[in-house]
């Protein structure tokens, strides 16, 4: 998703006591960063902060990292989690870290000492282009490095509109030796009581596309 520069964007972030500055200071250290060491959740691509926010706020007993490679959408992310928290009567943010960083480059930011729980993808950009597919966040190679750092009974939750992108995800997860524990291709009529839905979700959803859904595990 293309947007415009916002100049408010990083000053909002170097003032925001969950938004993490030097993400790489923190690598083998996350579980200690937080104010409770909790089970730990990661957002890979979090955009606007649809999902991270209502999560988040609902799930107190939960620690969560979200990441993004704009900082503009960083720091929309920022203003919904502060707005989700401030209507749930919570003033303090205490299970929440935004950060700005190339998901390229995820291993200079966690290792296997992290130990997070679960990844979430939702509705990454699905590079159609033959070319271009290594880009995916669910291709091979990067479902390889979110093993370095997934704990042994670690998930990752994918979830996407499109079709081509999810079926030859289901391959990527097969070829790299995950277990797919739960599979749908129409989330919105599978009975799945514990989804989260984003903007995204919502917009594909009422233009009739059917929301594919799964969860694998190491």
């Amino acid at each position: 998703m293309r947007i415009r520069r916002k100049p408010w964007a990083r000053p909002e972030l170097e003032a925001c006591e969950f938004c993490v500055k030097e993400p790489s200071v923190l690598k083998g250290k996350w579980r200690g960063s937080f104010k409770k060491d909790q089970p730990l959740h990661v957002e890979l691509g979090c955009g606007k902060g649809g999902f991270i926010s209502q999560v988040s706020v609902k799930n107190q007993d939960i620690n969560y990292i979200a990441i993004d490679i704009k900082s503009e959408m960083t720091a929309y992310a920022r203003r919904k989690t502060v707005s989700e928290f401030e209507k749930a009567g919570i003033s303090e943010i205490n299970n929440v870290k935004l950060l700005v960083h190339n998901i390229e480059k995820i291993d200079e930011v966690f290792e296997k000492s992290d130990s997070i729980d679960r990844i979430y993808i939702n509705f990454c950009n699905p590079w159609p282009r033959g070319k271009h597919k290594k880009r995916r966040l669910t291709y091979p190679k990067k479902l390889q490095w979110y093993k370095e750092f997934l704990s042994d009974t670690g998930e990752i939750w994918f979830k996407t509109d499109d079709d081509e992108l999810f079926e030859e995800s289901i391959e990527y997860f097969n070829e790299t030796g995950y277990s797919i524990k739960y599979i749908t291709h129409d989330l919105h009529s599978s009975g799945f009581e514990e989804n989260t839905e984003t903007e995204h979700e919502k917009m594909f959803s009422d233009m009739g596309i059917k929301i594919k859904f799964l969860i694998a595990s190491k």
